[in-house]
């Protein structure tokens, strides 16, 4: 296999297990959304009904429940990327994941209390701190969930059959790799923040040049998006929320300091008829209208766009979690399901889509646009756009719609284009024999395995979502006529010693079907 086949393949693999936490995330976020929205204070005074005490116990419940989960991403991260990407033991991987979540944050915490930069409670979320499982630590976010799970897979691939000296012999093979994974976690724990504070101290620089008209508008869109998959969007929209670096205001005769107060002030003290309501604008242009125009249009056109693009057998497949991917922000405001699809996998693709965002936010400030709060859900825009007086709302669909469209088409061609791998791209033309139809999976197992040379020429199973990977000792002893007895609708070699075996989205069905064959066998001799 050549090199450059070798980093496709990783790569895949790595895309492919970032749908694990990205299909938990984004029903659980869809909740998450609504109920928050639900219990919000404004949205009571609007609908007096919401404040029964019975639905509002409920409401809060489900979203406490829901939250629990988004709080602790980084780990849905570490141990769908440690499951993902392993090719041998997957769940010493995600026990070694874990574990090196722990420790890097609290190797962080260490490191931050050793050389003074521990912040205190009402510091740390501007200088990129927070509370991470009881431990106060850099905010690394999804950022160090994936490098926990990259690192106990490489790790757990690499020493899982390791032999120590018999002394230490009851360390050896599976046990010895959440112990090397504590040791190379304390040094990338080390290494991380020296560098980190530097990053941190940039953004505080920076953030002095974002009040500087339209430019500044579309700088904080870029900074916002590109810095989400590095936790840092977080430090960056404290500074412009609630320090000097997002502007001081003078309002009814008092000094606010940050965007966040001064909005305050205006949409639930002064209200629309008082002056400083023409202020609205110069703050919400760095509030939730730029995360309306991701949420309400780009998104559900990134979601067209995959759907349309992906291949016909694989539609039914794939429409309910592109669906949930859209519906997520739409209701809740969470858009990392959908950003993290396309994000590591198409790179470039996402600095397009960070750009268009950023260029709509710079349309809205031109027209005057001051719709919004925190949040770009759609009863926010309901709410804040609607209900509000001269918000000139409206500008949202003048702005939004043609994003979308160009959102749709760009997108569309470069998945097709550059075949990018997203949700729903694998083969199309599927035809299910007998066996497949009436599940029997086992069957096709043992079919599977007899044509490709039996137990003793595999080297590894993996699937993808329609395909069947398998790593072979000689691809040259496979019989294809057998195989096609299988129910395959196709049967491919991209690799020397490497096959794909084409079964639709049943196909981790037949995976697990012929691991348990193969343990079956292994343990019958």
């Amino acid at each position: 296999m050549t090199k450059r086949r070798q980093f496709s393949e990783k790569i895949q693999r790595f895309g492919r297990s970032l749908l694990l936490p990205i299909a938990v995330m984004a029903p659980v976020g869809m909740v998450l959304g609504l109920t928050g929205a639900l219990v919000q204070g404004y949205m009571i005074e609007r609908v007096p009904f919401l404040g029964n005490e019975f639905l509002q116990t409920i409401l809060i419940g489900l979203r406490n429940i829901a939250d629990v989960i988004f709080g602790n991403i980084p780990i849905l991260f570490a141990m769908g990327v440690a499951y993902g990407v392993t090719k041998k033991d997957k769940g010493i991987a995600v026990f070694s994941s874990i574990i090196s979540y722990l420790i890097l944050n609290a190797t962080i915490n260490v490191w931050l209390k050793s050389t003074g930069n521990l912040a205190s409670a009402d510091e740390m979320a501007q200088v990129g701190q927070g509370m991470i499982l009881g431990i106060q630590t850099l905010r690394l976010d999804v950022l160090g969930g994936i490098i926990s799970g990259l690192l106990a897979s490489w790790l757990a691939d690499k020493y899982n059959e390791v032999q120590l000296p018999i002394a230490f012999a009851f360390f050896s093979g599976t046990k010895f790799v959440p112990i090397i994974t504590i040791a190379a976690t304390i040094v990338i724990g080390l290494i991380i923040p020296f560098f980190w504070q530097f990053v941190t101290r940039g953004l505080i620089s920076m953030s002095s040049i974002i009040l500087s008209g339209y430019i500044g508008v579309f700088l904080n869109i870029v900074m916002i998006r590109l810095l989400i998959p590095f936790g840092l969007h977080h430090v960056w929209s404290a500074m412009l929320r609630f320090t000097p670096a997002g502007g001081t205001y003078m309002i009814a005769g008092e000094s606010f300091t940050g965007v966040l107060p001064a909005l305050n002030k205006i949409l639930f003290d002064l209200g629309p008829t008082h002056e400083s309501w023409e202020m609205v604008p110069e703050l919400t242009r760095f509030m939730a209208q730029n995360q309306m125009l991701v949420t309400l249009f780009m998104i559900p056109a990134i979601g067209l766009a995959m759907y349309r693009s992906s291949y016909a057998k694989n539609k039914p497949f794939v429409k309910g979690i592109i669906i949930t991917m859209v519906l997520t922000p739409f209701l809740g405001n969470i858009t990392e399901p959908m950003e993290f699809s396309f994000l590591f996998i198409a790179p470039l693709l996402y600095i397009w889509y960070v750009f268009l965002a950023a260029f709509g936010a710079v349309v809205l400030a031109l027209l005057g646009t001051g719709v919004g709060y925190i949040r770009g859900t759609i009863f926010d825009f309901a709410i804040f756009g609607l209900m509000y007086e001269n918000t000139k709302w409206y500008n949202l669909f003048i702005v939004g719609i043609p994003l979308a469209l160009i959102t749709y088409f760009s997108f569309s061609w470069a998945i097709k284009k550059f075949n990018i791998p997203t949700p729903g791209r694998e083969e199309d033309e599927l035809e299910y024999n007998t066996l497949l139809k009436e599940r029997k999976y086992n069957e096709v197992a043992k079919i599977v395995i007899e044509a490709i040379g039996g137990r003793k020429n595999i080297i590894n199973v993996e699937n993808c979502v329609t395909r069947l990977r398998i790593d072979l000792k000689d691809m040259h002893i496979v019989n294809k006529e057998r195989l096609k007895e299988s129910g395959t609708s196709g049967i491919f070699f991209p690799a020397k010693n490497h096959i794909h075996i084409v079964f639709g989205p049943n196909v981790e069905f037949v995976k697990n079907a012929v691991e348990h064959e193969l343990k079956g066998e292994l343990e019958s001799n």
